[in-house]
């Protein structure tokens, strides 16, 4: 006990000597500020104005980055590419991705193709010339998802550059902030003519493919689909007996199967499961088009079958592989997906290209998907910030009864919202909701710590001290509870700034913007608050007979 205590006494001794000696630095250094008020109020704004030209430098995105330990890769190979075909360059995708990925890698699911059934509602498939690939990493992964993605995407642009791929989080929160889009960016072209309205989409496409912020250009839409068209001759199709709802159903069941038309069910009388009873050609039946053209059709009325050749005419055509609706107008869709976090600027350059294009007639051109709702929050919340500083500044007119006083209060958050800006340059975060809402909260602890100084200020001339020294006197005298209340903020969120943890990064922004403003608030804040106490009262000759009073 006796040696527990003594070294408490000790260490209490040399942090007293030690805050001694940084407490008269301080006395040194805001007698000097006092000198000349006026010029110190300059110096400090014109630095927190030359901080403000930061911003165009700071990325912009509605939600930070998280490492969910998955991604999707969307692929299309050439337009009406056979399944097995297009299996084969998803297997090469997979061998990549093992390569890059071999010692992080938890699982591989592909989806190939699109099959006509009830499944295609489960699937972003359009054609059997598409797939997409679900990679699944290790929880305690030695490289980031975004880094591994980063990784596969050069690799696969340089050993199979004629795939068209499109990389995309597979993430749960991604997805809710995407509302279900897999791109934050979704650009809408809509009109009457849906070949126009493709070749616009292309045309917009290649131009937001030379922006380097752009990582991933997909139009998901194709409209060189190759399809066959069947025209049935009605009238010799009545003279058999036969209905062109009758032939439809025999061809769609001899090459799909009768679930979509007749579906049967059974029930498993053991486990109570219900199964799909289907019938079909074998597949090996229907491969030229000259199979097809001998699918018997068989009328009720007549015992004699025909050949389909024989009451429709086969043509093939191309076709577009999926025909996108929003607000009942046509539409194609260009998913635009950014190189890092920043959604900003690339949506600048984007509005940019898109108010140069020259549209032709009924044809229109719109920005959607997460940066409308970016830009809506951002709105909303540059509201929210005005409002809750007017809110700040009636309650301190209330509780100094003045409207002075408050104003030199509330001069702390420009300091405040200068660290912010550099906290955020230099650690490479973006302006997000999250980073957003630690500026509300850094703006409640800055405005406390000059509230100190300016209350106990008023304390000390009330009892009949000289301006000047009662200004120091209340920053001397305030600057130990400004800096165990700061610190112990700045010390409890180190730890959440640096986002180590699994998920931490989603509220390390909000961390960083406490720490840059309230650190920078600090240093700033016990010269600025003194300074500008002595510029404003000095104009008031009978301040201290009012502090008495």
């Amino acid at each position: 006990m006796m040696k527990t205590s003594s070294l408490s006494m000790a260490y209490s001794i040399w942090f007293h000597r030690k805050f001694s000696d940084l407490l008269n630095v301080y006395d040194r250094y805001v007698r000097k500020a006092l000198e000349l008020p006026q010029r110190t109020v300059i110096l400090i704004f014109a630095g927190i104005i030359l901080s403000f030209t930061l911003i165009p430098f700071i990325g912009v995105s509605y939600f930070p980055a998280t490492d969910s330990g998955s991604f999707i890769i969307n692929i299309k190979v050439p337009t009406g590419t056979r399944p097995e075909a297009t299996a084969e360059e998803v297997k090469k995708v997979e061998d990549l991705i093992r390569r890059i990925a071999k010692d992080d890698l938890k699982i591989i699911v592909s989806n190939i193709g699109l099959t006509p059934d009830f499944t295609a509602l489960y699937t972003s498939n359009t054609a059997t010339h598409t797939a997409f690939i679900q990679v699944d990493l290790k929880e305690n992964r030695k490289v980031s998802t975004a880094e591994t993605m980063k990784r596969i995407h050069s690799l696969l642009k340089e050993e199979l550059p004629y795939l068209r791929s499109y990389f995309h989080s597979g993430g749960l929160v991604d997805a809710i902030i995407n509302q279900g889009v897999p791109a934050p960016i979704d650009i809408h072209v809509t009109g009457f003519d849906l070949k126009e309205v493709y070749q616009i989409a292309l045309q917009v496409a290649a131009k937001i493919n030379t922006l380097d912020d752009a990582r991933d250009v997909f139009i998901p839409q194709d409209m060189d689909a190759p399809s066959l068209r069947l025209d049935i001759n009605r009238e010799y199709a009545s003279e058999l007996g036969l209905s062109p709802q009758e032939i439809i159903n025999t061809v769609v069941t001899s090459l799909t199967s009768n679930q979509m038309i007749a579906p049967n069910y059974w029930i498993d009388p053991k486990n109570g499961n219900d199964y799909f009873l289907t019938v079909q050609y074998p597949l090996e039946m229907v491969n030229t088009l000259q199979d097809l053209k001998r699918i018997p059709i068989r009328s009720p009325k007549r015992e004699k079958t025909v050949y389909l050749d024989a009451v429709a005419n086969i043509t093939s055509f191309v076709t577009p592989t999926v025909v996108s609706h929003y607000q009942l107008q046509r539409v194609v869709d260009i998913y635009v997906s950014p190189k890092g976090d920043d959604l900003g600027h690339i949506a600048s350059e984007i509005n940019k290209i898109v108010q140069q294009v020259k549209l032709p007639k009924n044809i229109r051109i719109e920005v959607r998907g997460l940066v409308q709702v970016m830009h809506t929050s951002f709105k909303s919340f540059g509201l929210g910030l005005m409002l809750s500083i007017l809110l700040v500044y009636l309650v301190l007119v209330a509780q100094f009864r003045s409207f002075i006083d408050p104003f030199i209060i509330l001069l702390a958050l420009f300091p405040g919202l200068s660290g912010s800006l550099l906290i955020l340059f230099v650690t490479g975060t973006t302006f997000n909701i999250i980073s957003l809402m630690g500026v509300l909260m850094m703006v409640g602890v800055t405005v406390s710590n000059s509230i100190l100084i300016v209350e106990f200020t008023h304390r000390l001339l009330g009892k009949g001290m000289n301006l000047k020294e009662a200004v120091i006197e209340a920053c001397k005298i305030r600057f130990r509870p400004i800096l165990m209340t700061s610190g112990a903020t700045l010390l409890a969120l180190f730890p959440m700034s640096l986002g180590l943890s699994t998920g931490s990064e989603t509220y390390a922004p909000l961390a960083r913007v406490i720490i840059g403003g309230l650190g920078f608030s600090v240093l700033i804040t016990v010269f600025l608050i003194p300074a500008a106490c002595l510029v404003i009262y000095q104009r008031r000759p009978n301040l201290n007979s009012e502090s008495r009073k």
